[in-house]
Parts: structure tokens; sequence; C-alpha cells
């Protein structure tokens, strides 16, 4: 791997560094941490899905899902049944209180969006999108090969 391949993880590594960070200060006030919010947003669009669903949407493993999810159930986000179909299984579901911050949650993500392209342009903007929609196939060809 030459210089350039490498600096592209650094700079992504950065920058999702500084993403939880930022998301993690907007979001204490409501006990979201940077683990848990992604899957609050991914439950606002698929309510009801089950947690081995949430882990393969989300690709993430079934431990760190598991740990998110007791976090949020904790917290009072989330509530977790048995699969009536599966009895090992969970299906999960968002509360009122899930509900209530929903808006807070998707101002903030929108105003790191609006703090990562501040700089670009539109052009730039869809080619970045265009870029990683490219990198995230490659990855995900990669692993469903090896």
């Amino acid at each position: 791997m030459n210089q350039r391949n490498k600096s592209v993880g650094r700079y992504i590594s950065i920058l999702y560094r500084q993403a939880q960070s930022y998301i993690t200060s907007r979001m204490k006030d409501y006990n979201i941490g940077s683990g848990q919010y992604i899957f609050l947003s991914m439950l606002y669009e698929r309510d009801g899905i089950s947690q081995e669903e949430l882990s393969h949407q989300l690709m993430i493993d079934k431990g760190t899902t598991a740990r998110a999810i007791d976090k949020l159930e904790k917290a009072g986000y989330v509530k977790r049944t048995i699969n009536t179909e599966d009895r090992r299984a969970y299906t999960i579901f968002i509360t009122q209180k899930a509900q209530d911050i929903k808006p807070i949650l998707y101002k903030t993500l929108s105003s790191w969006t609006d703090v990562l392209v501040a700089d670009l342009s539109l052009e730039e903007r869809e080619m970045l999108e265009t870029i990683f929609k490219k990198m995230v196939n490659s990855t995900m060809r990669y692993i469903d090969e090896n």
C-alpha cells in the first residue's frame, strides 16, 4: 500500500473520531452516546426490527448491538420484546421518549454534515457522496469475498 492510500484511512479515522465527539457532546443531556445514536437512527426508519437484522443492516457485530440496545433500553429509549416467531430472538421498538428526541438527534446529525461539507461546492459534495458509496461497495465486496 502506498503512502497516498494510507492517508485516506487516516483522514477517515480522524473524521470518525471527530464525529463521535461532536455527536456525544450534543446528545449528552439525553444520555445518548456515540455508540447508541446509530441504532436509534435505524430504528426510526425500521421500528420493530429484530436485533439480528439491526446488526446486519448497520454492519455491526451482534455483541456491540446487544450492548447498545441494553443502554438504550435502560435509558428508556427502546423496548425489547421476545420475537413471537423465534423465542430466542428479540424485536426492538422505540418508545415515546425516543420519538421525543428524534428531531434533536436528526438536527445534530444534520449540523455535523453541515460542518463536514462547509467548504465544499455542490459539485464536490455530489462527487464525495459518489466516492464514499464506491468505497462502501468495495469494502462490502471484500468482506463478502473473504
